[in-house]
C-alpha cells in the first residue's frame, strides 16, 4: 500500500520488520534519547557485538537510525522522521478502522430503530356493504 505520504510498499515493509523485534524498538528508543556507539549499545545486550551489528544495520536499512564515525568509533543516532512516518502509517490505517466501526454503529443503530418502532396499524377490513 503506497500511502498520501509516498512511501513505497518496500520501505513500508522494512520500516515495520525492523520495529517488529523488541531489541531493535529498544535501540531506536535508546538512540532518539543520546547518541551512542555501537560498542554502548552491545554492552547493554546479552548477546554478541556482530548481532548488535546487524540490528543496527537492519533499522539504519529502514532509516529509523544514521550511523556517523567519530574517531574509531561507530555512532548511532535514531532518526525521529523515520518514526513519524510510522506514526503516519498507524494513523492511517486507525482512520479505516474507526470508519469501519462508525459503519457498523450506524448500521446498528438504524437495525435497532427499525426493531423499536411500532408496527403499523393494521387496515381495518371494510365493512361496506354490497350495493344489490
Amino acid at each position: 500500500m503506497v500511502t498520501d505520504t509516498e512511501i513505497a510498499e518496500a520501505d513500508v515493509d522494512r520500516l515495520f520488520h525492523a520495529l517488529a523485534d523488541a531489541t531493535r524498538r529498544d535501540i531506536v528508543s535508546r538512540t532518539l534519547a543520546t547518541e551512542s556507539s555501537v560498542s554502548e549499545l552491545a554492552a547493554d545486550y546479552d548477546m554478541s557485538f556482530a548481532a548488535v551489528q546487524k540490528h543496527v544495520a537492519v533499522l539504519e536499512k529502514a532509516g529509523l537510525v544514521t550511523k556517523h564515525s567519530r574517531g574509531r568509533e561507530r555512532m548511532v543516532r535514531g532518526n525521529p522522521d523515520a518514526i513519524r512516518r510510522a506514526q503516519i502509517l498507524l494513523d492511517q490505517f486507525e482512520e479505516i478502522w474507526r470508519g469501519r466501526i462508525g459503519r457498523l454503529d450506524a448500521m446498528f443503530a438504524a437495525e435497532s430503530s427499525l426493531a423499536k418502532s411500532p408496527p403499523h396499524p393494521a387496515v381495518p377490513p371494510t365493512t361496506a356493504s354490497p350495493k344489490e
